[in-house]
């Protein structure tokens, strides 16, 4: 009997391969830079980003946690030890009473300008220094449509929470 066919071919691995290698080696380099220049987790690097770079500092929790691909809790956990900083305030949502909305307060900024010269920099030695400019505009025009791709399935805070202690078959479910 022939083997099934493979949804993925040996070139498709092997730059799946790559690419994870790549995630995760700078990522770690990354998180070893924030937490030496800014006592900050990489979440927390991203939220206060996404806050910063916001024309009003805030966004509400549930939309953050989908931008920065996070769960909700682990989401409310580091906004949490944000607020508990002085670099984040959480409030009510003005739109809707059930979300929370997260701002950027001045430590969170001053906070964010400290640390961004060494993440750039690390981001600028690892990934960008054996690529040149158009390299980096090809590796940028092909991340894009996968990023956009993978973005138009329904945001994850769309996606029904599990309730615990219930198997899908006590649902009805397969």
């Amino acid at each position: 009997m022939p083997d099934p066919p493979h949804a993925v071919d040996p070139v498709q691995l092997g730059a799946y391969f790559a690419l994870i290698e790549v995630s995760d080696l700078l990522r770690h380099a990354i998180e070893q830079q924030l937490r030496e220049d800014g006592d900050l987790t990489f979440v927390q690097f991203q939220v206060l980003m996404r806050l910063s770079r916001s024309p009003t500092g805030s966004h509400r929790m549930t939309d953050l946690a989908d931008a920065i691909v996070h769960s909700r809790s682990g989401l409310t956990y580091q906004a949490g030890l944000l607020a508990k900083a002085g670099l984040v305030t959480r409030s009510p949502s003005p739109h809707d009473e059930r979300s929370t909305t997260v701002t950027v307060t001045d430590a969170g900024r001053a906070l964010i300008a400290q640390v961004l010269p060494g993440h750039e920099q690390v981001v600028s030695q690892m990934l960008f220094e054996p690529l040149s400019r158009d390299d980096a505009r090809a590796l940028a025009g092909l991340l894009e449509p996968v990023r956009d791709h993978m973005r138009a399935a329904p945001p994850r805070s769309a996606t029904p929470r599990r309730r615990r202690g219930r198997s899908s078959s006590s649902r009805g479910g397969p």
